[in-house]
């Protein structure tokens, strides 16, 4: 740049400053000073300057929230700090027993609470590095999500540089996106008269389009944000009250809902919940319920978590939309476990904005409490605003040739008895294994994300392995190849050898997942984790009786019934043992007595992921070092102890070399890696 370009390069970050200013003053302080033709004029003299000079382009630049080419696939992204669901209020009475559990706990009168509106949209993990966003992803199964940063760049109310100069050097702010209903009305009207599909309600068009891999595509879209807290935080002390925190984070530039208010007790809980109820459809968003928090962060410590949802925070859901339907047909649904669930076929439905054609009417003592017949007319309502279910028959609108609904005696699958034990309400095959339903519901699950996560395994395939008789449990699965896979329908030799890949990468995987894989009754992915880090190894799962299990949190003596009925039948443990002998593995883990006596191989040491690995997927090499107790980081520092480097690292390599820290590629790493898991000391 010559030094007459120097007036253009200094007018550049004036108006860049001037123009994340007014952004604030708008997004956040409701406060806008300029008419937007003047704040038009602005940004398209920053452009034209920008085009003048393109070296002098910023990626925090107010021009650049528009991304470049489309992407070809969302990577996954770990929180590490996972981001919770909470537990659902549907009665005032539930939430006087949650203060009540609260005030308990924490042995104190009135409780103070931060009150906000439950919003409608999808929740997402935003990490701004030294006042800079970094990256954003979707709260996924709230370990793992997926990276839409090149979206949530494009919407307007997140600032691409924070406001300010007291942020901390790393910042994860959580918070929903969602699509005002204006916004949702003029993109359904546009899409109508070019005659597009439109969509059904704000939720799905702001979740579509946060999920569109071509940025573009979103930042057409009236996407907002509001945030409702932190994550990670690294470099700047918080505040020690969650409303503080807001407070902040409004100060930094970082958009909070305007109805967030401080409420004292059950009753201010229940008074916000009313008042925000009747003002609920005159809000320029949707909302489904609000959110009650513990505002003192030392009582949210205090008060700690269950299974995944935190015990300092309650969602209160507003009634449920109902809507009149027919019933066309009952069917019955058969599970892993054998459960056989009779499912009402109905006629098209909308009900809270979503087209109902299903409903579950749950267990055999359901269906005949409710006698729900075919050709009844009944009322269906999506309890907590997702699952579809029948709540009552209009008994005056029965046709009166109709007939009560029986279960049936026997599997309509595969034809074994159907049995119903003394004092359950729910009728199950008896087929085991043998009943093809419940083996495709069982390798279904095998499969799924939160268990052995074998990418590329769906319903379809499952559907066609089973009915070809060439996989009838788990272990079958690791037997396949190319050639058996590509005769498969829809699969080719290329999608053959990519399912091959996500099979043998699966074999690495953690006792807990391996647990929750096996589809033990009533063993979810908590209690496997439980049961992994109470007793290490498989083996002293196995092999302990009734009174050992039950000292694991959550594990009561029905759960420890099914654990020693499932580890009792021969059948079970041949299937683990070829599981085993195909190459399954996980790290051994210590007891919780041993872990307390001896820190894990890696503990205190940060370790950096750069490039492709392919052996294994980053976040299968990320879940192995943090099982040896390392601490993976996304940036490379001073205070890292190593980088693994794959295929085509970067600049995180290049800045490793620079502060001299040790690199290893993959194949080392892979090697060094099973020799820790196996207690070896690798040189």
């Amino acid at each position: 740049m010559t030094s007459s370009d120097l007036p253009d390069a200094q007018e550049i970050e004036r108006l860049r400053d001037t123009i994340r200013d007014h952004d604030y003053r708008y997004y956040v302080l409701d406060q806008p000073e300029l008419p937007d033709s003047e704040y038009d004029r602005l940004m398209r003299r920053l452009q034209a300057l920008e085009a003048r000079h393109p070296d002098l382009i910023t990626a925090d630049s107010p021009t650049q929230r528009v991304g470049g080419e489309p992407l070809v696939g969302f990577a996954q992204v770990h929180h590490s700090i996972p981001m919770l669901s909470l537990d659902n209020a549907f009665e005032d009475s539930e939430v006087l027993d949650f203060d009540r559990r609260v005030r308990a706990r924490l042995e104190s009168g009135k409780i103070q609470y931060a009150a906000e509106p439950k919003l409608d949209g999808l929740a997402v993990s935003i990490v701004y590095q030294d006042g800079e966003i970094f990256r954003a992803a979707t709260r996924g199964d709230g370990t793992t999500g997926e990276d839409i940063t090149h979206n949530v760049r494009t919407i307007p109310a997140v600032p691409l540089r924070l406001h300010g100069t007291d942020w901390p050097a790393l910042l994860e702010v959580r918070g929903e996106v969602f699509m005002p209903r204006a916004g949702f009305d003029a993109l359904n009207r546009r899409a109508l008269s070019r005659g597009e599909k439109v969509f059904a309600n704000p939720r799905n068009a702001a979740a579509g389009s946060l999920r569109q891999l071509d940025p573009r595509v979103a930042a057409e879209r009236p996407l907002d944000m509001f945030c409702y807290g932190v994550g990670q935080v690294e470099g700047c002390a918080m505040p020690n009250h969650h409303l503080q925190v807001l407070a902040r984070l409004g100060q930094w530039g970082l958009r909070v809902c305007p109805e967030i208010r401080a409420v004292t007790g059950a009753e201010g809980c229940l008074e916000y919940y009313r008042t925000l109820g009747a003002r609920r459809d005159a809000l320029p968003y949707e909302i489904d319920g609000v959110v009650y928090k513990v505002d003192g962060l030392d009582d949210q410590r205090t008060l700690g978590f269950v299974s995944r949802a935190p015990r300092w925070a309650l969602a209160h859901k507003f009634p449920a939309q109902e809507a009149l339907t027919r019933v066309l047909d009952i069917d019955i649904q058969v599970g892993r476990t054998g459960a056989l669930t009779p499912v009402a076929r109905l006629a098209p439905v909308v009900v809270g904005g979503v087209t109902v054609t299903n409903a579950t009417l749950h267990n055999a003592d359901e269906i005949e409490r409710k006698d729900v017949r075919t050709g009844d007319t009944v009322t269906v309502r999506r309890a907590g605003d997702v699952i579809p279910e029948v709540v009552r028959v209009l008994i005056d609108r029965r046709p009166h040739d109709t007939a009560r609904f029986r279960m049936p005696v026997v599997c309509p699958v595969c034809g074994s008895d159907a049995v119903r034990a003394e004092g359950e309400s729910v009728v199950r095959c008896s087929g085991g294994l043998f009943c093809s339903a419940q083996r495709k519901e069982a390798l279904r699950h095998f499969a799924s994300r939160k268990a052995l996560d074998i990418e590329g395994l769906g319903g379809k395939l499952i559907d066609q392995l089973v009915d070809r008789g060439q996989v009838h449990d788990p272990a079958d699965l690791f037997q396949l190849d190319i050639d058996t896979l590509s005769q498969l329908d829809r699969m080719g030799p290329k999608s053959a050898e990519n399912l091959v890949a996500a099979l043998q990468s699966s074999k690495h995987t953690r006792l807990g997942r391996f647990l929750y894989a096996l589809g033990i009754r009533e063993v979810g992915e908590t209690t496997a984790r439980q049961l992994a880090d109470h007793f290490g190894n498989l083996e002293a799962l196995i092999n302990a009786d009734g009174e050992a299990l039950q000292v694991v949190p959550d594990v009561g003596p029905v759960v420890a019934e099914h654990l020693r009925a499932f580890f009792a039948q021969a059948h079970n443990c041949e299937v683990i043992q070829r599981l085993r002998a195909a190459g399954l593995t996980w790290p051994e883990q210590p007891t919780r007595e041993r872990a307390a006596a001896a820190p894990l191989p890696l503990s205190g040491k940060t370790y950096v992921l750069t490039g492709t690995l392919t052996g294994l997927t980053r976040e299968q090499a990320k879940a192995r070092l943090q099982a040896l107790g390392a601490r993976v980081s996304g940036s490379v520092s001073a205070k890292t102890h190593c980088l693994i480097a794959g295929e085509n690292s970067g600049s995180k390599l290049s800045k490793a070399e620079a502060l001299g820290i040790e690199v290893m590629d993959e194949p080392s790493f892979l090697v060094w890696l099973d020799a820790l898991e196996s207690g070896v000391e690798p040189n």
